[in-house]
């Protein structure tokens, strides 16, 4: 039902669990905004009683990417609607090629907070995903992703250096220093996509906001985020493919593959050790690109 200006007014009743030690007996939704005060208009309202289970959120996916690429709209339709279907009702795209705004006028879909398209290094990324670039074009692309995006920015921190046989920083520190500035000063926050631990001592100390995959945390490092309160998103549905990649790669960088295993040989001690020293961690799944979509429900127990 609508109130008399037309909005959308619903009466919930039954035991809503605001907090951990806070129990209301009833809610409002008033054109989607919840709210516990009765509102204007609540005589015309429409009234339910049971319980409902908040939408699952995933905070790192991929709509409008498989593993290829871009993707034409009806492909990143099935994408987010395979998402609804898990239970997610709110994504944060962590980079995508696709212009997926037409989402924004779906209300059958999840709602999406993207972060425009991966920026990385020149050749040192899966192919037709990002932006690859040189240095001293980083700080122009942060913002022009930063003004594409919803308020966030993907960085590709890392990635195999073909030369060195393995996992390197691509950015050096001067230049991320002030991309990440500009970033902040056009009112977006940077995330980076992160596997190795070389990068992210540099990473936070020039301001990052969040680090994706996170593998690489150590003692000396993992303070450092609790302190300035970086957060993560650990993705150990994608950390589950290392073994694998790491097999790919053997032959020929062997160096690589010795240090993806190592990576996820210990993903969970590096996760527990982050939780407990109170960086904040939210459940990604990775899906796009060779991830399914569809899969949060499953790991968000294990993020």
């Amino acid at each position: 039902m609508r109130d008399r200006d037309g909005q959308r007014v619903l009466r919930v009743k039954g035991r809503v669990l605001v907090g951990p030690d806070e129990v209301r007996d009833e809610l409002w939704a008033v054109d989607g905004r919840i709210t516990y005060e009765r509102p204007p208009g609540a005589d015309r309202a429409q009234t339910v009683t049971g319980w409902a289970l908040p939408g699952l959120v995933d905070a790192h996916c991929h709509v409008g990417l498989d593993r290829h690429g871009p993707v034409d709209a009806a492909t990143a339709e099935k994408q987010a609607l395979t998402d609804r279907e898990a239970g997610t009702l709110l994504i944060r795209d962590a980079g995508s090629p696709s212009d997926t705004r037409w989402i924004d006028e779906r209300e059958d879909l999840p709602k999406i907070i993207r972060a425009g398209r991966h920026i990385a290094r020149t050749r040192r990324y899966i192919r037709n995903y990002a932006h690859e670039i040189e240095p001293g074009d980083l700080v122009a692309y942060v913002a022009q992703e930063a003004r594409r995006g919803d308020g966030w920015v993907k960085l590709v921190g890392d990635w195999i250096d073909r030369d060195a046989g393995d996992l390197t920083a691509c950015w050096p520190r001067g230049e991320v220093e002030a991309a990440i500035a500009e970033a902040h000063r056009l009112g977006a926050r940077v995330t980076a996509h992160c596997f190795a631990e070389e990068a992210l001592r540099d990473l936070v100390e020039a301001g990052i906001d969040c680090i994706e995959h996170a593998t690489g945390l150590t003692e000396e490092t993992i303070p450092l985020f609790a302190e300035r309160g970086v957060a993560i998103v650990p993705t150990l549905v994608n950390i589950a493919t290392f073994p694998d990649l790491a097999a790919g790669g053997e032959a020929k960088f062997p160096r690589w593959s010795a240090h993806m295993r190592q990576l996820y040989e210990r993903r969970y001690d590096t996760v527990r050790a982050a939780y407990d020293a109170g960086i904040p961690v939210y459940v990604g799944t990775d899906a796009g690109g060779s991830l399914a979509h569809g899969l949060v429900a499953g790991r968000s127990p294990s993020w």
